[in-house]
């Protein structure tokens, strides 16, 4: 904001608070000690209030409102010092600014991956064209194994990793924390730069090394349909069936499982090459990423989770220019009208077990639902995705 810039300019240091994010950055000498993780700023300077300020807490994580994910998130304090006498001595100098962030929160799910930390970590590193060191906190090896080519992309540094690296580490700024604008979103007006959703696509274009643009870019063959098939909740419990009516319309079909996903480094190439996902609301769809632009989505919404599946994957499609389409199951296609019968609050008024909160009704309609697909009812909305595809690549 205005004022924080003024800040800056006139300090050195800033925070930005919003409703999700809690970002510190300074543009003065800077000091990390890994062992306590103490953050030094030098304070060059009379401003009597920087002077004299208190150690500032900050957990170094995107989403700052929840706050059960951030007791897993090891807090750095930020300590201003005018004395330089009084600073730990450097033992390594860096002449560009660190980004701190934290791996410690909610990870081992994709969506939850890249909506906390990819995401904000590209709105917030982006604009120095891999001139910035990453020093991630909580630091999960094989989380950063995982991320290996988007970070190597973003920093062209080696990470520091304070667990095993115990020593003083000196930089001419830093940023510490992650900005978060949106589930699955960007702003491009709050982005210096001003990078979009479309820069965050082609990032992970070239990233990954992914052929297609544009769906367009793929006719010539049947277009492949990939059907993310869950092991656990929200199974399609006819999934066979589905499969061979997604082959009569017309679409070569790809199964795929969860397990599948977890190598991003060849995964992401397999669903650049398709022209549709269809799954049922679950991490599994954060995928559309990878995909094409004026590729299709076709998210299977189960009962009582209508809000949610629009929210989390319906708007974010639109904006990375994907084509988007919902079948919302009806009570008898959900295991629930079998187990608690159509006469339940569990089908009558599922409002009323949300009031009991997101533990409760988590357990039913996220935990406990698999699916059963009116396939006469299903394979309309396959015919729709056809047309869709065909408008854009034309016909096979």
């Amino acid at each position: 904001t205005g004022e924080d810039h003024t800040q800056l300019q006139r300090t050195g240091f800033a925070c930005h608070t919003d409703l999700h994010s809690k970002v510190c950055l300074t543009d003065n000498p800077t000091r990390i000690n890994n062992t306590n993780l103490q953050f030094y700023i030098s304070i060059t300077n009379n401003d009597s209030q920087q002077t004299n300020s208190s150690p500032i807490l900050i957990h170094p994580y995107a989403r700052q409102e929840d706050k059960i994910t951030l007791r897993d998130v090891t807090p750095l304090q930020i300590i201003f010092q005018p004395n330089k006498t009084l600073l730990p001595p450097c033992q390594f100098l860096h002449n560009v600014p660190v980004l701190i962030f934290s791996t410690g929160g909610f990870t081992g799910n994709l969506f939850h991956e890249f909506d906390e930390t990819i995401i904000p970590l590209f709105i917030t590193s982006y604009h120095f064209q891999t001139r910035v060191r990453f020093l991630i906190t909580d630091h999960k090896t094989w989380w950063v194994q995982k991320y290996n080519r988007i970070l190597s992309g973003l920093s062209r540094y080696d990470i520091v990793n304070p667990a095993e690296d115990g020593s003083v580490h000196c930089f001419n700024g830093g940023v510490i924390g992650l900005k978060f604008h949106n589930i699955l979103s960007l702003n491009n007006t709050d982005i210096p730069g001003g990078y979009s959703m479309s820069d965050f696509r082609s990032f992970l274009r070239q990233t990954y090394n992914l052929k297609v643009n544009n769906v367009s870019e793929l006719s010539g063959k049947k277009p492949m349909v990939m059907l993310i098939s869950r092991q656990t909740s929200r199974r399609f419990l006819n999934e066979g069936e589905m499969v061979e009516m997604m082959k009569e319309v017309g679409f070569e079909v790809m199964t795929t499982t969860p397990q599948r996903m977890s190598n991003l480094d060849k995964f992401s190439s397999v669903v650049n090459l398709c022209s549709v996902i269809v799954g049922a609301h679950g991490a599994g769809l954060t995928n559309e990423v990878f995909l094409a632009n004026g590729a299709v989505v076709v998210q299977v919404v189960p009962f009582g989770l209508d809000w949610p599946s629009t929210y989390f994957f319906g708007k974010p499609a639109a904006e990375m220019e994907l084509q988007y389409l919902e079948y919302k199951i009806e009570a008898k296609e959900s295991s629930l009208w079998d187990k608690y019968g159509e006469n339940h609050p569990v089908i009558r008024d599922p409002e009323s077990i949300f009031a009991q909160g997101y533990f409760a009704s988590r357990a039913i309609y996220i935990d406990e639902q698999n699916l059963k697909i009116n396939l006469t009812r299903f394979r309309d909305t396959m015919i729709q995705v056809k047309k869709l595809i065909e408008e854009k690549r034309g016909s096979w």
